[in-house]
């Protein structure tokens, strides 16, 4: 679904963080945003809700490389985390290139994640995708908190396809980078098989 910008030579995909209330999804852009050079970034626009928000930027990475003499611009992008929100989850993956998945690690946040991620399948149906056939991701957060989950119980249990999958703790910027690396890299890759190139 990326789209071409022709006068500026850009091809824009969108990128969408996903998973639970209050797992880092936030968090994880907030970083990528910190990090990312000035010149290379958009403004990072925040629609608030009372509960959530939902966070959006686009950048330019340099070390990427063109698409048959094209840019590519990643727009990222979380939905809220609550079932409450689901509209706006549906509209947020409109368009979808490619999806994060931000796992809370946290024993008590197993359903939690589960539910998230069916809710996912189900928002992607009803738009026409199916998940195995998108570049996704998955990343266990909050790998730093005392109470979380063993690795190879959240693979059994959130990653049967064996998708890449990252631990971090996306308030000090670990796994960060690699996720979104990860997830760019499949999208490009995609894209690529799509154009031919």
């Amino acid at each position: 679904m990326a789209f071409i910008n022709y006068s500026n030579r850009e091809i824009n995909c969108k990128i969408v963080y996903y998973g639970p209330g209050l797992c880092g999804k936030t968090t994880n852009l907030q970083f990528v945003y910190k990090k990312t050079a000035p010149k290379a970034k958009g403004k990072m626009i925040s629609l608030a809700t009372e509960t959530e928000r939902t966070l959006f930027f686009d950048f330019l990475p340099l070390a990427l490389g063109e698409i048959r003499g094209f840019k590519t611009r990643f727009h990222l992008y979380t939905v809220p985390g609550q079932v409450f929100y689901d509209a706006s989850r549906k509209l947020i993956l409109k368009g979808v290139d490619g999806v994060v998945f931000v796992a809370d690690s946290q024993k008590d946040r197993l359903d939690a994640n589960l539910e998230s991620l069916e809710n996912l399948k189900v928002n992607l149906q009803e738009q026409g995708y199916e998940l195995e056939k998108l570049p996704f991701v998955i990343q266990y957060n909050k790998r730093d908190l005392p109470n979380v989950s063993s690795v190879e119980d959240l693979r059994n249990l959130l990653n049967p396809n064996k998708v890449p999958d990252f631990e971090a703790t996306a308030v000090t910027g670990e796994g960060v980078f690699e996720t979104l690396k990860a997830i760019a890299k499949l999208v490009l890759l995609e894209l690529k098989k799509e154009k031919g190139a």
